[in-house]
């Protein structure tokens, strides 16, 4: 099972080197040290930033900082049963 807490804790950790506010997800690309192949992992659950942008609605931009950013994409993930 996939701790989302920890998925959160990478994700925040990966985006908050973005020059925010952002305003799509490609703002997000040069911050990230894996470039879109950037992976979060728990449990049986693995996603890359790129897959992040096809499997979820890519939140409601802009953003002013990573934490609402992630709270968005950890919530799309819940409501779509992948957390």
């Amino acid at each position: 099972m996939a701790d989302a807490t920890e998925i959160r804790e990478q994700m925040i950790d990966a985006f908050e080197g973005a020059d925010y506010p952002i305003s799509s997800p490609m703002d997000l690309v040069p911050a990230l040290p894996n470039g879109p192949g950037t992976k979060f992992e728990s449990g049986d659950f693995s996603v890359t930033a790129m897959e992040l942008n096809t499997k979820t609605s890519g939140g409601d931009f802009p953003y002013d900082d990573p934490e609402s950013f992630v709270d968005d994409i950890i919530e799309d993930l819940k409501e779509q049963g992948e957390l």
